[in-house]
């Protein structure tokens, strides 16, 4: 299986319910230099579910990291393994997500009020497999105040040898505020994690959280060694074709918004032919045309059509025979203005 090296100057964020295989491939069109995050995954689906169904994916998307929920070590040791024997590039403990459901299982953010703990997981992933180990973690968590936690908590999993931390500048609220809120409500502080890269500049450090544009990604660069965009990056994933250009320094042309899909059209076939339904696949690129002409048309198109039995490619050629419609009334109107 080949693997690509991996540089995370640039990131796209593991997201529930979103950053699935069929996004992750999508957004191989737009990107094919920035690291991938899965969904996270917990270690009980792995030890006690369907790990085939959890870890399968497609040789394009790599780079891709596998994202891991526990608290366990010999629980993530045996979920690292199993992440090498298929093939990621890297694995990521998740002490970010403020969930209830996560807390209950006691695993994310509420992690960070036990960094020796953390720092236990981590060893345990290191000496179980050959792949980089990262945290994903918060700037603290409730009543938390100031730099003095944070600093070590990343000291504690520093000294365990995680290969690099992403840290979502917001505190986490654990009581009082749903994941969306916490997503939201808690204030950004990108000075605490540049703070971080000062104190510990041996460290890989990537910094998350209100990125918005290409442009906020790439000022980050003067005081971290990366960046992770989320949810800009799925709303609007047309920033994503600049990544490889922008971050990586590839003579790459920006490409055509309906080469995109069109590239995609092998992958929806065969998943198509084994079953997958076209809306599981369609459902990421809806936000492709956002701002541009047919823009509303192809969303419209493909959510009425795509759900529908036996739906297949044709759905995405109307779709994109609407956008080119649109473009060329819009041409159309420019010149009779232009001459009139």
């Amino acid at each position: 299986m080949h693997k690509k090296l991996l540089n995370r100057r640039f990131c796209v964020a593991p997201m529930l319910d979103w950053s699935d295989r069929h996004c992750r491939v999508f957004w191989r069109q737009l990107t094919s230099e920035a690291v991938l995050y899965t969904e996270m995954i917990t270690t009980g689906a792995l030890i006690h579910g369907d790990a085939e169904r959890h870890l399968n994916f497609s040789d394009i998307e790599h780079p891709v990291a596998l994202q891991l929920g526990g608290s366990d070590p010999s629980a993530l040791a045996h979920s690292v393994r199993l992440a090498e024997q298929w093939g990621y590039d890297e694995v990521n403990l998740n002490c970010g997500c403020p969930s209830d459901r996560v807390q209950n299982g006691f695993f994310g953010a509420c992690l960070m009020a036990r960094p020796a703990l953390v720092a236990d997981c981590v060893k345990a992933m290191k000496d179980a497999c050959a792949l980089p180990i990262t945290v994903k973690h918060r700037i603290g968590i409730d009543e938390q105040e100031g730099y003095g936690p944070l600093q070590e908590f990343v000291a504690a999993i520093a000294e365990a040898g995680t290969d690099a931390i992403i840290v979502h500048a917001r505190k986490a609220w654990l009581q009082g505020l749903s994941p969306k809120e916490n997503r939201e409500i808690p204030p950004l502080n990108y000075a605490l994690v540049h703070q971080l890269k000062q104190d510990f500049p041996d460290l890989e450090i990537i910094i998350n959280g209100g990125i918005q544009t290409i442009d906020d990604a790439a000022s980050q660069l003067s005081y971290v060694d990366g960046i992770m965009m989320g949810r800009s990056a799925y709303q609007t994933p047309f920033i994503l074709a600049d990544v490889d250009s922008q971050f990586y320094g590839q003579d790459r042309q920006t490409p055509v918004r309906g080469d995109v899909i069109r590239g995609l059209f092998p992958y929806i076939e065969a998943e198509l032919a084994q079953g997958t339904r076209l809306n599981h696949m369609t459902r990421h690129i809806l936000g492709l045309f956002n701002g541009e002409p047919g823009g509303r048309l192809f969303r419209r198109y493909i959510s009425e059509h795509a759900h529908r039995p036996n739906a297949g490619i044709e759905v995405l050629e109307q779709a994109l025979q609407l956008t080119d419609d649109a473009l060329q009334t819009m041409m159309t109107k420019r010149t009779v203005s232009n001459e009139q």
